[in-house]
């Protein structure tokens, strides 16, 4: 195929990560390697800053400052949780078409891959030369196909090491400690707590998952058998577990039938979903254990934002992917002027190697926890969990130890 000249515009959508602007800055700095593509330019707030033609030249950026944004956590583009429709795309080629963009790369999760698709798929039905890319990002893990997306290694390796202090400090002050972890649908982030666990008797002595329904009275007599046996006891928990379904059968999750038993109606955003955020489920069932098991140190916490973007804590091996799926996605568009989504294929144990996939098997799809990686009692992930989720976390990680020295014993 001949070259295809014009611009390049890149966006960053949903969540940020500590690892996407690698993507970004792999991405851009490739760009400007092919000489068919006049300027390289980003979209402030993702999808909202094309239609709003709210663009940065990346062409006039440093090497030295795009190396030095690259390190840095979140969006350095600014993101967006607006979910275009039918309309909205056609307006983002719209944008593309009067200033002669013929390659979009939008970095972002689920419903950022369903944009690309359709964005794709309006530019083919008018005869418009468009090459799009969907480069994967989310700490959900949870697109289909791809082994697992960059973002959610460096946030696993935040969630494992948190709960590997925080264990620490349970044994020094003995109780029970409750962490509400992300993950609306799929459980891959909460599960990566197993990490923290480097002795037999270490926490999370509990893991509980959305892939598994959960149940009240399942929880309390967990907890109070662990307690029983260890004085203590640390539970994971997923923001997005659910314990009832409506009357379509759909699952309600638990922080929404809470809200609604007390008499208030959850918020939903703008793709529909019900907020989860905040701390009023890990406060909740940290009361319900003072309650109905009468253990007195009772804690929670809820992680939110900070396992996102939490500096210091990236896995290498996250930046170096995040980075080379971003310059892949260039290689495929300015390179083969092929459209899809790039995604991770893991070779070995441990190496991994880039594909294109067709963005209509990715799009707004979830990829759930698979059976073999959750415990048959649906209270913890198995061995086949953590062999898969290890090599991510990358070199240098922390380890705790323990005072191993015997009691002094006195005579009679």
């Amino acid at each position: 195929m001949s070259g295809l000249r014009g611009k390049v515009v890149i966006a960053q959508g949903g969540g940020p990560t500590a690892v996407i602007n690698q993507s970004l800055v792999g991405a851009v700095l490739e760009a400007r390697k092919f000489p068919d593509v006049t300027r390289v330019w980003g979209a402030r707030h993702g999808v909202r800053g094309i239609v709003n033609q709210h663009f940065i030249d990346l062409s006039e950026a440093t090497t030295h400052n795009l190396e030095r944004v690259a390190q840095t956590p979140s969006s350095a583009l600014g993101s967006t949780r607006d979910k275009p429709d039918a309309e909205y795309c056609q307006n983002i080629l719209n944008v593309f078409k009067k200033h002669e963009v013929r390659y979009f790369f939008y970095i972002g999760g689920n419903d950022s891959s369903d944009t690309v698709r359709i964005v794709g798929e309006y530019a083919a039905k008018e005869g418009y030369d468009l090459r799009a890319v969907h480069i994967p990002k989310t700490v959900d893990n949870d697109l289909p196909i791809t082994d697992h997306c960059p973002g959610y290694p460096s946030a696993a390796r935040f969630v494992a090491s948190a709960f590997a202090g925080a264990n620490a400090d349970n044994m020094a002050l003995q109780g029970v400690y409750i962490a509400i972890i992300m993950g609306r649908h799929a459980g891959w982030l909460t599960a990566a707590s197993a990490l923290a666990r480097q002795h037999d008797d270490d926490g999370p002595h509990l893991i509980y998952l959305p892939e598994r329904q959960f149940s009240i009275e399942r929880y309390l007599a967990d907890i109070d058998r662990l307690y029983k046996r260890h004085s203590r006891c640390i539970v994971a928990i997923s923001e997005g577990v659910w314990a009832n379904r409506d009357a379509k059968g759909k699952e309600i999750p638990l922080a929404a039938d809470l809200m609604r038993k007390a008499g208030r109606e959850p918020e939903v955003d703008a793709h529909g979903n019900v907020q989860l955020s905040g701390g009023a489920l890990a406060d909740e069932l940290a009361a319900t254990v003072q309650q109905q098991l009468g253990i007195k140190r009772v804690r929670s916490d809820t992680f939110g934002y900070l396992q996102r973007s939490f500096a210091g804590v990236v896995s290498d091996v996250d930046a170096r992917e995040a980075r080379e799926v971003g310059e892949k996605a260039v290689h495929y568009a300015c390179g083969r002027y092929e459209s899809g989504s790039v995604v991770i294929k893991r070779v070995g144990d441990y190496a991994v190697r880039y594909e294109l996939a067709d963005v209509k098997a990715i799009a707004a799809k979830t990829r759930h926890m698979p059976d073999e990686f959750i415990n048959a009692e649906g209270n913890h992930v198995t061995e086949a969990f953590r062999h898969y989720l290890r090599p991510l976390l990358g070199s240098d990680r922390p380890v705790l130890e323990r005072l191993w020295a015997p009691a002094v014993k006195f005579g009679d």
